[in-house]
């Protein structure tokens, strides 16, 4: 299989995300995109990190239905901080006749340079970016490297988490499925 792995902490999902995925299996030409909810995030504070279990548990009812498109908890179970390389030498190990596509924001792809093993991940493995609003696509993207067009969507979880703390509705920009979990959970 075709996997493209779309890693981030959906601190919470949103309807951006799901639109990505839809998208990245077109695009990409893949079997399916699995959202890899990362327990820690090596880049990222974790002070506003709902945990874990319960970002899982609201990316699979978001995605539940949607064809091809799945929640996995593949690295709770691997070290942390949660270094993309690492997930990607033991996918490797663990399922060897599968093809993992790295799915990344333009604002990834522009700080790429400082992952761990960045040049390991782009001489082994294909890359998929999707450009945040307002973000100019580079001239030369090194091989392996395709940028996807998906369709804005303008929101970010950081902006939700704001707009629950203020009382404000988030169902526009949420799946419905998930509307009154994230409210509830981001309230506090």
């Amino acid at each position: 299989m075709k996997i493209g792995i779309f890693g981030g902490s959906f601190n919470p999902i949103h309807n951006g995300h799901i639109a990505i995925g839809r998208t990245m299996l077109r695009a990409m030409g893949l079997d399916e995109v699995w959202y890899m909810v990362s327990p820690h995030n090596p880049l990222k504070q974790s002070a506003d990190l709902l945990d874990e279990r319960e970002r899982l548990r609201m990316v699979e009812k978001a995605v539940a239905g949607e064809k091809g498109l799945r929640a996995v908890d593949y690295e709770f179970s691997l070290p942390r901080p949660s270094y993309t390389w690492n997930t990607l030498q033991h996918l490797h190990r663990d399922f060897p006749d599968d093809e993992f596509v790295l799915i990344i924001g333009g604002d990834n792809w522009a700080n790429f340079h400082r992952w761990a093993h960045s040049e390991d991940i782009l001489s082994t493995h294909r890359i998929a970016v999707f450009p945040r609003e307002g973000a100019d696509v580079p001239a030369e993207v090194p091989a392996g490297v395709t940028f996807v067009s998906v369709p804005t969507v303008d929101v970010t979880s950081t902006m939700l988490r704001g707009m629950v703390r203020r009382g404000e509705d988030v169902t526009p920009f949420v799946p419905p499925v998930v509307a009154h979990d994230i409210e509830r959970a981001y309230a506090g």
